[in-house]
């Protein structure tokens, strides 16, 4: 028989104790191995001594604040961090994923939306490689090496726009990308806040990847942030 798989480490910090044990209890039923710390401080030193494949951070911490933490964890800690946070404006969001966060979710939320979300990034991140030319996720295949785009096993014909948001967004599957990322890679930093422009093509490329009269499935819109790209079981 070979070696029991290694369960994947999750970081839970937050400074409410019902929160850490409840967030410990959803984990650990789903086999995930979970530490816990309710501070900043706490959780740089338990990365260090024990690196988590994931994080899942609280904004609003005693002492070093969770965006602080972030951009500080994002210096030498390469997983992904899950900001979670009682804040719901989008200027809260967009900081914590410019500081160096993953993915963002609003307290509360459901059980289902966080592990899914987890999975999603543990995935992206076994894999990870953004030079890999190859991706498919759910109906959509691409070869950015050809530039030739699969849809349900049929080419489809895309703008160079539409590719290149397409491949970005495909190539951090399960993260919250912004707009103003977008922006720069596909367009250039002049196009800093233009989201008119960035909407028109997302809006085009969803015409042609999704399933025509369906709400969109791959191609998702966080509000006011940017666009997620998700596979058929998120």
């Amino acid at each position: 028989m070979g070696a029991p798989e290694r369960r994947p480490r999750v970081l839970v910090v937050d400074d409410e104790e019902q929160i850490r044990r409840a967030l410990r209890s959803i984990l650990q039923a789903r086999a995930y191995d979970v530490e816990l710390a309710e501070s900043a401080e706490a959780a740089l030193e338990a990365t260090a001594e024990r690196t988590p494949d994931i994080v899942i951070l609280d904004l609003t911490l005693p002492g070093i604040s969770g965006l602080e933490a972030t951009k500080e964890l994002r210096e030498w800690y390469h997983g992904p961090i899950i900001v979670l946070s009682v804040r719901s404006g989008d200027e809260d969001k967009i900081a914590a994923l410019d500081f160096g966060a993953d993915d963002y979710l609003t307290k509360p939320f459901s059980t289902g939306e966080l592990l899914a979300r987890v999975r999603a990034l543990l995935r992206r991140t076994a894999g990870a490689d953004t030079s890999v030319n190859e991706i498919a996720i759910g109906d959509v295949a691409v070869d950015a090496a050809r530039r030739e785009v699969l849809v349900r096993g049929e080419t489809v014909h895309l703008t160079r726009t539409e590719f290149d948001i397409l491949v970005l967004l495909m190539r951090n599957a399960g993260r919250v990308v912004t707009a103003n990322m977008l922006l720069e890679r596909v367009w250039g930093p002049e196009y800093f806040g233009d989201t008119q422009t960035l909407r028109a093509h997302v809006s085009h490329l969803r015409k042609k990847i999704e399933r025509p009269g369906d709400v969109p499935r791959h191609v998702l819109t966080e509000p006011g942030v940017g666009f997620r790209f998700v596979g058929p079981d998120e």
